[in-house]
């Protein structure tokens, strides 16, 4: 396909411009794809922040997407002109130690689109043969807008992480964080059976409220609220996650986990700035176990989607606004200021 198209090139920190670019030709072993939306993550907010990986400028970002296939490469079958599809960021090298073994979050060789790879901040997707083969594309359930499917990575990541750390009945659940992470940690959790849920919350009350959660606690005082999370569950939590890229919380988690209880860090922090301190004493004597959280297995997207057909997740509470391309730095602040939980990227706006 030959002609122009509009993108939004990060181009250092904090500096995003809008560009005529070509629009980029159907990779050998690839697809094209048609942008219809691609939401702005917290990854997209902190490397707008604070810089690609080794300093990278000139790129594309953006990695929740979802769009049309409108050029497919000779010998592909899968996917045909005219399919919807959703895609999720991660690239597997499907050699490594970790690959072999099925772990493809975890590859040595791992790469993302929006960060190796041109993202979703455009009108037109190039999906080269490395990405269908050892990344993530999957067909939209014919009933699901692009909107909600758009939606299905960040839903990926958090059913994994509650997966791998078997959050079941009867299980004590406290998220720190009431942004779109942590208010799907919530529903996750309850979904998965946990008898109790409590949300430590600070910018975004207002957007937290509406999901109905039954504990609901502000947390611009860590002292009275961990004092509050205490008198309602007893000798502390059985998992406390970590829902915001922030090491403050990552301590904080510590006073309200009970012995032998889990911190999962969901949420990285800035390269510039990636050290927290904890206290290794309580740890060891209370027997706590300090858990990351990063990615999906080689199902996640596809799981995602069905869990989100299935109506588990109350994906359009989520949604709370749209942008242009040329509105993208907008969008962020928006997200930043605590004014949205998930806001949507119309690069045909």
């Amino acid at each position: 396909m030959k002609g122009m198209m509009k993108a939004a090139v990060f181009k250092g920190i904090e500096h995003m411009e809008i560009e005529s670019l070509e629009i980029p030709s159907c990779p050998d072993g690839g697809l094209l794809v048609k942008v219809a939306v691609c939401g702005i993550c917290g990854g997209d907010i902190r490397n707008y922040r604070s810089g690609l990986r080794n300093g990278k400028t000139d790129q594309i970002m953006g990695h929740e997407i979802a769009g049309e296939v409108v050029e497919v490469s000779e010998g592909v079958s899968r996917f045909a002109a005219g399919d919807r599809v959703a895609l999720a960021p991660d690239v597997s090298c499907g050699e490594c130690y970790y690959c072999r073994r099925g772990l493809v979050n975890l590859c040595d060789d791992h790469r993302m689109l929006g960060t190796h790879f041109s993202g979703g901040f455009a009108q037109y997707i190039a999906i080269p043969k490395i990405v269908l083969e050892r990344g993530f594309v999957e067909h939209i359930p014919d009933d699901m807008s692009y909107d909600h499917a758009a939606f299905a990575e960040p839903v990926s990541g958090v059913a994994a992480c509650q997966e791998y750390n078997r959050i079941s009945y009867g299980d004590t659940v406290v998220v720190i964080g009431d942004g779109p992470i942590g208010c799907l940690h919530m529903e996750v959790a309850k979904a998965r059976g946990a008898f109790r849920t409590v949300m430590l919350a600070r910018g975004r009350m207002e957007q937290a409220r509406k999901f109905g959660f039954e504990h609901l606690i502000c947390n611009k005082d860590p002292k009275e609220a961990a004092e509050k999370v205490k008198a309602l569950i007893g000798p502390g939590a059985d998992v406390v996650i970590c829902a915001v890229p922030n090491a403050a919380a990552q301590q904080q988690a510590l006073e309200l986990v009970k012995k032998r209880g889990r911190v999962v860090i969901y949420g990285g922090l800035p390269g510039s700035s990636p050290m927290t301190t904890l206290d290794s004493n309580k740890i060891h004597y209370n027997e706590i176990m300090v858990l990351g959280a990063f990615s999906y297995s080689s199902t996640g997207l596809e799981d995602a989607l069905r869990t989100i057909e299935e109506g588990k997740i109350s994906t359009g509470k989520y949604l709370s606004a749209k942008v242009s391309l040329e509105e993208i730095v907008g969008g962020i602040q928006m997200v930043t200021r605590g004014e949205a939980l998930k806001v949507l990227v119309d690069p045909w706006a």
